[in-house]
């Protein structure tokens, strides 16, 4: 193990210190033993849950623990973010793909709402169009 493996491990144990075990020593012995049994078993690991079903829980406590941090981290963070960004910009694309007949639906839903037809046209008359309307 390099000594900036060994820093990196070392700092990740102590940002995660209530969680795992205190000795550092102990738990950075326990990750060269991942590393070489990861090395022996010669597995292609392409996700963390594929790591986190090799780590025996018995035998790497702590490791097994940081691998399921490992993979909890990608849904608490980009994940939301993603749908709602994506809810974002369905509501968008359908309140702009909302007809005339549509808009006459949502006034009649709010019926204690009192619009005058002569209002409903001086207000579509004042916004942009895609096309020019020719009488």
């Amino acid at each position: 193990m390099s000594s900036e493996e060994r820093n990196s491990f070392q700092k990740l144990l102590e940002f995660y210190s209530p969680l795992v075990n205190h000795d550092v020593s102990t738990a950075t012995a326990e990750f060269k033993l991942w590393k070489t049994k990861l090395s022996r078993t010669h597995s292609v690991l392409k996700t963390s849950i594929d790591a986190l079903a090799l780590c025996d829980k018995k035998i790497f406590p702590n490791v097994h623990y940081l691998l399921k941090i490992l993979c909890t981290l990608p849904v608490s963070t980009a994940s939301p973010e993603r749908t709602f960004s994506t809810l974002k910009r369905l509501k968008t694309y359908l309140r702009n793909s909302m007809e005339a007949t549509e808009w006459a639906t949502m006034l009649s839903v709010h019926r204690t709402i009192q619009v005058t037809p002569d209002e409903v046209i001086d207000a579509m008359a004042l916004s942009s169009r895609k096309f020019n309307l020719v009488l």
